[in-house]
């Protein structure tokens, strides 16, 4: 008689695409004869698992619109409202499932529901984040923040921060304390990474000061892309090809400038939009334009990327050995990216200080001088052999794991 399967449950926020692509690559490499998979994302993501071998269920998320004003505004990206929905809609799904663990991204009710249920819980999560580590916070990209000097404006918001960043931990509070659990002490990283397990869907290499324990460990450089077009047309003739794509979160207003200058650097450029719209005209035999592009693939023939600094993205370019040029707008680019630029695989360019002089000269260092390469080829080969997310669940499951409150 055969072994039963032990029976993994993933959780996919869908406040972008990146918290269901992640925890959709896992699942797919999971064994199908040692796990069975039930993987929970909203309706809206239906695109992206519809070709899944293994079961699908809905699950209610804030509408990513609302994730994203909230984002923009500076404010708590959960009130406390829709997180204590989440946990009886967490519950709910977990009675009725009954899995052996629970994986999640982004999914902060489980830090609750979870620990309320009494099974193990894994979170994918930004090493960035990490409590470990000392948390340095870059001005975000804000309404305001196009109109004033940054020398004024960044020292302030540098003062403000840790208040800040208590004022977005209390919806989490106030959800624990609901529920009787322990407070995390308002420590935001805390409330963006809580579980039994923590893996980081990072280059170990760019976070030094993250160790791996038995309760945190490193996936390595996890991003999801679809599958290879064996019939991508990539444009014709000499000079260096660029993939761009400022992805569902950037603003594609930039492309009006970052393309001509490309062209005029000699530059092939494959552009991904995500679906939205851009000015007539840009392309070109040289500039080649589409919604979506296989990710994977065009990196492993690019020799610079250009995004909007993302964890996503910069992995599938530092995993292949590309350097990066990251025009970023919110806090989780901005600490991305400032780990890569401090380790010499890329530049990071504030997304309202886009200059059509100060974004040139980024080009230019980026095509012309090999240290970037060499950087991000050093991460390439750093980020083979990262511990298989298979192992990682056996070691959940075993009754050895640290449990937390």
């Amino acid at each position: 008689m055969p072994a039963r399967r032990n029976k993994v449950m993933f959780f996919a926020e869908g406040a972008t695409l990146a918290h269901v692509g992640r925890p959709y690559v896992l699942a797919q490499g999971l064994d199908a004869e040692a796990f069975e998979v039930i993987f929970a994302r909203p309706p809206v993501f239906s695109w992206l698992t519809r070709d899944a071998g293994f079961k699908l269920i809905n699950l209610d998320c804030q509408d990513s619109k609302i994730f994203t004003q909230r984002l923009d505004r500076g404010q708590p990206l959960y009130d406390f409202a829709t997180l204590e929905r989440y946990v009886q809609a967490d519950l709910a799904l977990i009675d009725a499932h009954r899995p052996d663990i629970i994986v999640g991204d982004f999914r902060l009710s489980l830090s609750v529901s979870a620990r309320l249920s009494k099974v193990p819980y894994a979170t994918i999560c930004d090493a960035y984040w990490s409590p470990e580590r000392p948390l340095e916070p870059m001005l975000p990209v804000m309404s305001f923040t196009p109109y004033v000097p940054l020398a004024i404006a960044s020292p302030i918001f540098k003062a403000i921060a840790p208040l800040a960043f208590r004022l977005h931990a209390r919806p989490m509070e106030a959800l624990r304390k609901r529920h009787g659990l322990p407070s995390l002490g308002y420590d935001l990283r805390l409330c963006y990474t809580d579980a039994d397990l923590r893996l980081f869907a990072n280059i170990p290499a760019l976070f030094p000061e993250v160790c791996r324990t038995a309760s945190a460990d490193f996936l390595g450089p996890v991003a999801w892309s679809p599958p290879d077009n064996p019939n991508l047309d990539f444009p014709a003739g000499d000079g260096p090809l660029v993939y761009v794509t400022m992805g569902s979160s950037g603003d594609p207003r930039v492309l009006t400038t970052l393309i001509p200058l490309l062209e005029a650097a000699g530059a092939r450029s494959m552009v991904a939009t995500a679906g939205k719209p851009l000015p007539p005209g840009l392309g070109s035999p040289r500039t080649h334009i589409h919604d979506f592009l296989p990710g994977d693939q065009i990196c492993r023939a690019a020799q610079l990327v250009i995004c909007n600094g993302g964890s996503p993205t910069t992995n599938q370019a530092l995993k292949h050995g590309v350097p990066v040029l990251g025009i970023a707008r919110n806090m989780d680019q901005f600490l991305n990216m400032t780990a890569i630029e401090r380790f010499g695989a890329g530049i990071l360019l504030r997304a309202d200080r886009v200059a059509q002089a100060r974004l040139g000269e980024a080009l230019q260092r980026l095509l012309q001088e090999d240290r970037f390469a060499e950087r991000a080829g050093v991460l390439a080969k750093s980020s083979t052999g990262m511990d298989d997310f298979q192992m990682l669940c056996q070691r959940l499951l075993s009754p050895c794991t640290t449990r937390t409150n």
